[in-house]
């Protein structure tokens, strides 16, 4: 059996392709863009949310928000792990994202202008990450499909204080309700934008369904967010700024107007709102720490020293028959 044929039985046997098991380099490439991707926007996604603990309105969100963005740093570090099991250094990684080589998601290019952001953030960004990365816990790769089992239970905590947060809201003062529906209003077709472009104009889609990498399509996840998210969205009292929106008896789905691409593409190719400013963040918090880095790396390597010092006496010991250390 060749390479070839042996990847494509894994494939076909819905088994996983594992690190050292053979693989086509498109499939490779494939995984390293996606999964680093994942990785970046996990980290840049800390800054919008990380701009608000210090004015959480009380003790308890405040904790829960540092818990939150606690749990988006171990995301990035699980998702550049999975991606070092394909080659590439997580050093390399940054470079290519602060280089503008590498992108990570366009919802994190907006601002957080109110409190009520930070619950729309939790409900609508981080309900259509878990519908798009729950198809993933089956992704066809290893490290990948495990890397995400934790990230979704996580991610689905995070959707429930989101909501938690602008139901509280929705019950308050007019004012308060007010800016709950501002912050849909904002948020609400970015978050619409995180599944993609259209099938038709996708270039990854085909060949990572093929692969299975993915399992769902950008559209149908779409659909799977509004079908779920319209019923949430009316329980809050609130209305989606999307006057097409209407429920098709015959589909058995929502309808909904069209995405301005014109505003995707554009933050996609980095000119959003907060493009420039939260690349400019990220790359100072990685040259502000290097000198963190390098103390650990001399501190691993003093420490590899030592034992390989002790593990070279005690095989000296062991050759003339004396305890080790007398």
């Amino acid at each position: 059996m060749t390479a070839e044929e042996r990847f494509q039985s894994i494939i076909a046997a819905e088994d996983k392709i594992e690190p050292a098991d053979p693989m086509p380099d498109g499939y490779r490439k494939t995984l390293i863009r996606q999964m680093a991707q994942h990785a970046h926007s996990e980290v840049i996604g800390m800054q919008p949310e990380a701009n608000w603990i210090a004015r959480a309105p009380t003790l308890r969100r405040k904790a829960i928000l540092i818990a939150k963005v606690q749990d988006e740093a171990g995301h990035g570090l699980y998702l550049y792990s999975a991606s070092e099991t394909l080659g590439p250094g997580r050093d390399q990684l940054q470079e290519l994202l602060h280089q503008g080589k590498h992108k990570y998601s366009s919802i994190f290019n907006y601002p957080t202008l109110t409190w009520a952001d930070i619950g729309a953030i939790g409900w609508l960004v981080d309900g259509a990450a878990i519908t798009n990365q729950v198809m993933l816990t089956r992704t066809s790769y290893g490290p990948y499909a495990r890397a995400m089992v934790r990230i979704c239970k996580e991610e689905s905590f995070h959707q429930r204080q989101g909501y938690e947060a602008l139901l509280t809201m929705s019950r308050g003062s007019d004012e308060q309700k007010a800016m709950v529906q501002d912050a849909i209003n904002r948020w609400w077709w970015p978050s619409l934008m995180m599944f993609g472009p259209h099938d038709a104009d996708s270039t990854h889609t085909k060949e990572s369904m093929a692969w299975k990498i993915k399992r769902v399509t950008n559209d149908d996840l779409r659909q799977q967010f509004v079908d779920m998210t319209v019923p949430q969205c009316e329980f809050l009292g609130m209305t989606p700024p999307d006057p097409d929106l209407k429920w098709n008896e015959e589909r058995g789905h929502y309808d909904f107007g069209e995405i301005d691409w014109d505003e995707f593409w554009r933050v996609v190719k980095g000119d959003g709102p907060m493009n420039r400013e939260r690349t400019a963040r990220k790359v100072k918090a990685w040259e502000d720490g290097a000198w963190v880095r390098e103390a650990a790396a001399a501190h691993a390597g003093k420490t590899a020293a030592r034992e390989a010092a002790k593990r070279a006496a005690k095989r000296q010991d062991d050759k003339r028959g004396e305890p080790h250390g007398v």
